[in-house]
Formats: C-alpha cells, sequence, structure tokens
C-alpha cells in the first residue's frame, strides 16, 4: 500500500529465491558491471558447455545486457567474428526463429582475445580489454565483478592463476570482486591434488574458488536434500536399521570414442567414480546440517568422507572393454580401467555395516545414471513374496529424470497373489513443459551469485583423494587387474558376483518402463 496515500499499488516481486530465504542469509542480487572470461575459448568443454551455458542464462534474463560483456582468450589467434562463428553452431536450434534472434544480441557482448598462458603481455591485454568494458559502462567502481572461467587442461592452472592474480584482479577498493571457476580433474591423486590446490590456493581464497563439480549441478542431485530433510517419512528409514545397500551408477553404452589417449591416462575411477559418484554418497550419506549455508552443508559433507574406511581390495573390480586398446592413442598394454565396481564403507551410528556401491563403466549395455537405494527383507514374511524382490527407492538422474519405488502389491484379480510395481514421479510427465535446467547453467549462476554450496572444498577435495589414492597406486603399479568385458555387456560378471556378496538382491522379471505422456 503506497505511503499515506491511501491507494493500491502493485509491486511486482522479486524473482530472486523467497523473501525469508534473503531474510534468513542476507543474499541480495548485485548489481553493476560482470565481465564474464572464458579461457580456452577456442576448445571443446567452452563450445559444447561454457557458451551454451552463459546463452541460455542470457536468453532467461539471468544475464543482463546492460551490465555483461563476456570475453575469450585463448592461443588461437582468430577474431572476435570468427570465435562467434565457431560457436553459432552449438548454441541454437536454427529452426528458432526467437532463439537466432537472442543469439546474435547474445554474439555481440563476446570479444575475444588471444595470447599464451603464460605470459604477461597477453594477459595485460585481456586486463585492458576488462577495463575498457568496465569504463564504457560506467557503473560506479566497486560493482566491478570479475569472472574467470578455466575451461582448460588443469596442467595450466598455476600459470594462468598467477596470471590473472598478477594482471587481471578486480582493482576496485570499494567492493566487487574476482572469482575463478575451475574444472576437474583436480590432480591425479592426493599429492598433485594437494600440490595443484596449495598453488592455487597461495593466490586466491577459498571464497573465491569455484571448483565445479557438474553433477552437483543436476536436478535430481541437487533435490537430494529436500527429499531426505522435507519429508517425514524419510527420516526413519534412511539408515542402517531399514537399509540394506546403496548403489550409485554411472552407465554408459559407448567407449571413449577418440579420447582415448586422454582417458587411458585417467582411467574411470578418477575420471567418474572419485568425484561425481564420491559427491553424490555425501548427499545420500550426510547428516542434517544445521542450516542450509554453503559451508554448513559442506562441513557434513567433509564428515561422511572422513567417516570412510579404506577400501578393501576384495571389494574392488575393474573391467576394460574389448577393442579400448585398438585406440591407435592408448598402449597396448593398457591396465587402465573403463569399468570399475566399488564399495565404500562408512564407519559410523547411521551406516555401519551398510555397503555403498559405487559402479561406472564405457561400452555397456545402458546409458544411465542413477541411485539405488534397496530395503532390508520384510521380517515374517507371510505372503512369501520376498523371491520376487526388495523395496528399492530409486533416484534416476538420467536420461528421463524420475523417482520412483519399488513396492510389492496385491495383482489386480480374483486370486491372492503379489506383484512388483512402483510409485513413480517422472519429471517429463509431472512436469510438462518445464525446461530442467543444464548443470553448467546452474553452476554458472551460482557464481554469480557466490553460492559456494554446489561447489567442491579443498578440505573435501583432500578427503576424497585420500580415499581412492591407495587404490589408484596399486591400480598405476599392475596390482589390481583390469578384466576384460565384452562391448555392449554388463560388464565383468565379477561385479555381479561382488554385488551378490555384498548383499544386494537383483529382482528379476520386473523391469521399470518411463511412463509415456
Amino acid at each position: 500500500m503506497g505511503s499515506g496515500s491511501g491507494q493500491w499499488h502493485v509491486e511486482k516481486r522479486s524473482t530472486f529465491r523467497n523473501d525469508s530465504f534473503v531474510r534468513e542469509y542476507g543474499t541480495v542480487p548485485e548489481t553493476g558491471c560482470l565481465s564474464i572470461v572464458v579461457l580456452g575459448a577456442s576448445g571443446d568443454l567452452a563450445k559444447k558447455k561454457t557458451f551454451p551455458a552463459l546463452f541460455n542464462l542470457y536468453r532467461q534474463g539471468f544475464l543482463n545486457p546492460d551490465e555483461v560483456h563476456i570475453f575469450g582468450y585463448a592461443r588461437t589467434k582468430i577474431s572476435d567474428e570468427e570465435l562467434r562463428d565457431r560457436i553459432r553452431g552449438y548454441l541454437v536450434d536454427k529452426n528458432n526463429a526467437e532463439q537466432v534472434e537472442a543469439l546474435s544480441k547474445f554474439l555481440q557482448l563476446i570479444k575475444y582475445v588471444s595470447g599464451p598462458y603464460d605470459s604477461e603481455e597477453g594477459f595485460q591485454r585481456l586486463d585492458n580489454a576488462i577495463s575498457e568494458h568496465e569504463i564504457a559502462k560506467n557503473s560506479s567502481e566497486g560493482s566491478f565483478r570479475r569472472l574467470f572461467y578455466l575451461a582448460l587442461p588443469p596442467s595450466v592452472y598455476p600459470s594462468v592463476c598467477k596470471m590473472i592474480k598478477t594482471c587481471c584482479m578486480n582493482k576496485s577498493d570499494l567492493g566487487g570482486w574476482t572469482r575463478i571457476v575451475v574444472e576437474k580433474p583436480f590432480g591425479k591423486d592426493l599429492e598433485s591434488a594437494e600440490q595443484l590446490s596449495s598453488q592455487i590456493g597461495g593466490l586466491f581464497d577459498e571464497s573465491q574458488i569455484y571448483r565445479i563439480d557438474h553433477y552437483l549441478g543436476k536436478e535430481l542431485v541437487q533435490n537430494m536434500l529436500v527429499l531426505r530433510f522435507a519429508n517425514r517419512f524419510f527420516l526413519p528409514l534412511w539408515n542402517r536399521d531399514n537399509i540394506e545397500n546403496v548403489q550409485i551408477v554411472f552407465r554408459e553404452d559407448f567407449g571413449t570414442e577418440g579420447r582415448g589417449g586422454y582417458f587411458d591416462e585417467y582411467g574411470i575411477i578418477r575420471d567418474i567414480i572419485q568425484n561425481h559418484l564420491l559427491q553424490v554418497l555425501c548427499l545420500v550419506a550426510m547428516e542434517k546440517p544445521i542450516s542450509l549455508k554453503p559451508e554448513h552443508i559442506r562441513d557434513e559433507k567433509v564428515k561422511v568422507l572422513q567417516s570412510v574406511v579404506p577400501i578393501s581390495d576384495d571389494e574392488v573390480v575393474l573391467g576394460q572393454y574389448e577393442g579400448y586398446r585398438d585406440d591407435p592413442t592408448v598402449p597396448n598394454d593398457s591396465n587402465t580401467p573403463t569399468f570399475a565396481t566399488t564399495i565404500l564403507r562408512i564407519h559410523n551410528e547411521r551406516w555401519e555395516g551398510v555397503p555403498f556401491i559405487l559402479k561406472a563403466g564405457k561400452a555397456l549395455n545402458s546409458r544411465k545414471a542413477e541411485i539405488r537405494i534397496q530395503f532390508k527383507d520384510v521380517p515374517g514374511d507371510i505372503f512369501k513374496c520376498q523371491k520376487q524382490g526388495r523395496n528399492e527407492f530409486v533416484i534416476r538422474l538420467q536420461p528421463s529424470e524420475a523417482m520412483y519405488m519399488k513396492l510389492t502389491v496385491k495383482q489386480p484379480g480374483l486370486e491372492m497373489n503379489t506383484v512388483q510395481s512402483e510409485l513413480d514421479l517422472s519429471y517429463g510427465q509431472r512436469y510438462q513443459g518445464v525446461a530442467i535446467p543444464e548443470a553448467y547453467e546452474r553452476l554458472i549462476l551460482d557464481t554469480i551469485k557466490g553460492d559456494q554450496q554446489h561447489f567442491v572444498r579443498r578440505d573435501e577435495l583432500k578427503v576424497a583423494w585420500e580415499i581412492f589414492t591407495p587404490l589408484l597406486h596399486r591400480i598405476d603399479r599392475g596390482e589390481v587387474k583390469s578384466i576384460p568385458y565384452k562391448s555392449g555387456s554388463r560388464g565383468p560378471k565379477e561385479a555381479d558376483q561382488l554385488l551378490e556378496k555384498a548383499g544386494y538382491l537383483q529382482t528379476h522379471g520386473y523391469i521399470w518402463i518411463p511412463p509415456t505422456l
């Protein structure tokens, strides 16, 4: 109501979170000049992920063209227009006229600077370009914001960070900020990760460093804490008394496809399990944080990782698909796993005795990522229906985002027969017409807002490497061998035997079918 005038008027509600959230956390959107710098602008990651995410944020109104300018930096000597042409094809569907119009405006925001990653001269030019934009926007100096996205191999992180620190920091002492986004892999083992952390940590505060793990940007991963802590009926079930085992699974139905040489240096554990699947494990297993503040959530994730006991060799199965070594960039005697199943055990009150089975593989018979929580058998089963399968709660991260609960019901009809069915929340059906944001869009927006909840903290990274480094070193020395498996199969049969030994009971005769619209 207008003050004293007695007239009502409608005020547009801010779209930024809800009011109570803003009151509690004091997060108010910043305004002023924002420079987003994509280092490695001519590379694959930038073209396929970073620029499309920036374009989608722009299209949805999250990047204000009056404030934002985007800079590409790489060694390749090309013009602004050539960079725009290179990324144009990755950004829109040519048949969508509305997108095409938005695209031409978006591309005008992009400027390109070329230079090496280890010389001040190139970064000085970059700094001049950013400063020109800041002066042209004529915003008050305190609100200059600079976001550097390193779409680069980690080997150049230290030199690039040093150059940013020397030449490209936000120079205002009135506020504003400089933030750095770095991509995995953060090292190859504990020692190299710690070295990388101390090199970057020596230049920037932890609050300026955003270690991106795109799994933390996925819709159903972000839903995990809401599911667990906002629903009463999960609270008493989520523990060792009711849960038999937890599986976190990543499967791809294609091989390394031209990335063989790169992949061979890392293998499936470094590529998928030590980061993506372990992050998901943290959210499934952590205790309730005292609030939603990023530090409180990350504290609980670190506690879970610190409770993981060393991995035992007899709870690991490695595989390598037949044909992997045919890639000319892969050594003929490579032992690098393209498949791994490993069991982690958490030594605490909630999870003692519950195996957490992390499984990832390439060239398998299906493509999916999911969390599968299997409950214990019903005691005193009067229906004799346990052979049909146990209750399971499944969260499907991709494709066809869904969550469903497998349960036993009476089969309709005159007989008293039981059958497996499901309670199903399939996003495509329930939220028709709602676009689920790409992980990178969400995470870049979080970086601009200064919200570190979905990023990996330095101590968290260290504990994650502590869990896997001893095993990785044994694999690198050839002490743990990869078993060959056929492309397009379930992976080595030894992996299924390991699951059985760990107490996982496979359901036979039931297949979840995503509902059709």
